[in-house]
């Protein structure tokens, strides 16, 4: 990605929330809409993690980045530490990588 692009966008994202702020106004939104918005992040974050895991070429793709995943769900269930689970999944991907 080029520079010009990059802040290009970076710049659209600062003119589109301003945009929001001149139409909204005064007013605040709603209780429900906060609620919302609030869990956006946590409905995103794994949805981001998902594709990044298992998309390749427009087609599902099972490799080491699966079992990586596996590896660390496995240890957010068992309530691991968070660099516990980095590194368990870190290893577990690097071991299917060199043994296939």
């Amino acid at each position: 990605m080029s520079w010009p692009a990059l802040l290009a966008l970076g710049a659209s994202a600062y003119a589109l929330k301003a945009l929001g702020l001149i139409v909204l106004g005064p007013r605040s939104a709603g209780g429900r809409l906060l609620q919302m918005a609030g869990l956006l992040p946590a409905a995103l974050l794994p949805a981001l993690v998902a594709v990044n895991a298992f998309a390749g070429d427009r087609r599902l793709v099972l490799d080491a980045r699966a079992v990586g995943l596996a590896v660390a769900l496995i240890a957010i269930w068992r309530r691991a530490p968070f660099v516990v689970v980095v590194v368990s999944a870190a290893a577990a991907t690097a071991l299917v990588r060199l043994v296939a």
